[in-house]
């Protein structure tokens, strides 16, 4: 099946400057001296379409007034494209602000066209544009139902045809050019121009005409040059206000994830670390810009993880200047993993979500404060029990490497102490809250002598409140060479 999806973006002059996600602004667009695009404040104002620069000026003063920058239009048309690639490695650029994606293959994938035009919805939101999104089979009918006005989706050749006889026919662009002679005849509808005797409409206007009926109706074929991501990603925007507050720049951080995940999908790759770059003032108050650098232990490519971990980062960030831009780069990437062979899922959350639930808790609480086992080879307890940041690397089978060969008969507490803390003694008996009982037979722990020589002997004590701990007894050995016993606690159970 072959099915076109067509974005057309009909406030792109204006957006590319305020996107839609910023507060309205009092704005006008203007093109050759002539108004060509304005905000809804201007409009209320009483700014219209092809007014003076003096006339706006005269209606609304405080008006801010812009010169149209067709190269920031391309700019963002671009950055909209590298995002759409997540959907479809087919994305190209047409006329007049519009996008065309051929889908066919990928509705599948996405759960159908309704879904898959919802979430190009939802991107084109948070990228902070305003798209019209249609689609048909033809790339040329699609490019004409988001251009023209009705129901803007159709997956069938026949409801095509029906739905582009009332499209106005100077959405076309060959037409506007007689737009004056097909008044004059009655022509205003495609269906109309296209029930009109075809040699005297190639004679009349030209074959150009004719070719872009055919194509929108599917009588003919068109040639796309498609979108072709860099070997390297690293994309940069432009933020429209002087930010000093990290977590404010969040969205423009959301746009330019986007575009590499389009990027990572186009490329078949996944990314384990990211680094975001806050551009400051230039001139006098120059500063190098500030960085931040998120690093994933496994390699994604889905936005609402990369943005969840981005929100926690910023909202720990303290900017030292007021940042006036973005620059996204992704400094390593991996293959794309294939997805899990799995039949049934795992009852207690797949290992990815673990990892990206301690991913949030590090963006959140910091490295240094979430910590991972690192044991080893070593008897003594508080040596063994080693804890280092979940950041640092740990080796496979280090773990079972670090356990002494006979762990299995051993029972050991599920929290050690930091530091043993000096037991009471009582009737010959060490106390802690109440007397402890000895249940277990002593296990001897003789270890350190090229460092800190340790003579121990381990028990597993009871409370009175049926509390069991773990307790050692030091032999110490006095002046005289009589043995001191001194107890200690070093572990609970839980």
């Amino acid at each position: 099946m072959r099915l076109w999806v067509a974005v057309y973006l009909p406030h792109l002059a204006l957006e590319a400057y305020f996107p839609r996600h910023l507060p309205d602004p009092c704005c006008a667009i203007l093109e050759g001296q002539h108004v060509m695009a304005m905000s809804d404040s201007a409009r209320r104002e009483g700014v219209r379409h092809g007014m003076g620069r003096g006339g706006v000026l005269m209606l609304a003063p405080h008006t801010v007034i812009l010169e149209r920058d067709i190269v920031r239009e391309e700019d963002c048309l671009d950055a909209i494209a590298m995002a759409l690639l997540q959907y479809t490695p087919e994305v190209t650029h047409f006329e007049e602000s519009v996008l065309l994606m051929n889908v066919g293959a990928s509705l599948t994938l996405f759960g159908g066209v309704r879904r898959l035009c919802g979430r190009i919805s939802a991107d084109m939101r948070a990228l902070g544009f305003t798209g019209r999104i249609s689609c048909a089979p033809t790339a040329r009918g699609a490019w004409a139902l988001a251009r023209g006005a009705g129901r803007p989706r159709t997956l069938k050749m026949p409801t095509l045809q029906r739905r582009l006889e009332p499209v106005p026919v100077s959405v076309l662009p060959p037409a506007r050019r007689f737009s004056v002679w097909l008044d004059g005849i009655g022509c205003t509808t495609v269906g109309e121009l296209r029930r009109l005797p075809r040699p005297g409409l190639q004679r009349r206007c030209g074959r150009e005409l004719l070719e872009v009926l055919d194509a929108a109706y599917g009588l003919s074929t068109e040639l796309h040059n498609w979108i072709e991501p860099p070997e390297v990603f690293r994309a940069r925007i432009e933020i429209f206000d002087r930010v000093e507050k990290a977590d404010e720049l969040l969205a423009a951080g959301h746009r330019l994830i986007l575009q590499m995940l389009g990027w990572l999908t186009a490329r078949q790759l996944a990314v384990r670390r990211i680094v975001l770059e806050m551009i400051h003032e230039r001139g006098r108050v120059a500063r190098p810009p500030s960085t931040l650098e998120i690093t994933l232990a496994d390699p994604v490519w889905r936005d609402d993880h990369l943005v969840r971990l981005l929100k926690e980062r910023l909202g720990r960030q303290v900017l030292e200047a007021p940042v006036i831009g973005l620059v996204l780069e992704a400094t390593d990437v991996v293959p794309m993993a294939p997805p899990s062979e799995s039949l049934f899922p795992d009852p207690g959350g797949s290992e990815e979500d673990q990892q990206q639930l301690l991913e949030v808790l590090m963006a959140r609480l910091g490295a240094e404060n979430v910590l991972r086992p690192d044991p080893k080879a070593d008897y003594r307890p508080e040596i063994a029990n080693a804890w280092v940041s979940i950041s640092t690397a740990v080796r496979p089978g280090q773990l079972e490497a670090a356990l002494p060969p006979n762990v299995d008969q051993f029972i050991r507490p599920t929290w050690i102490l930091a530091k043993p803390i000096p037991l009471l003694m009582r009737d010959d008996r060490p106390y802690y809250s109440s007397p402890l009982k000895i249940v277990s037979k002593p296990e001897r722990i003789e270890a350190g002598w090229w460092s800190t020589a340790q003579s121990r002997d381990y028990f597993i004590a009871e409370a009175d409140d049926k509390v069991f701990y773990w307790i050692y007894r030091e032999r110490v050995v006095t002046e005289d060479g009589a043995v001191e016993p001194r107890w200690f606690l070093h572990g609970m159970f839980g």
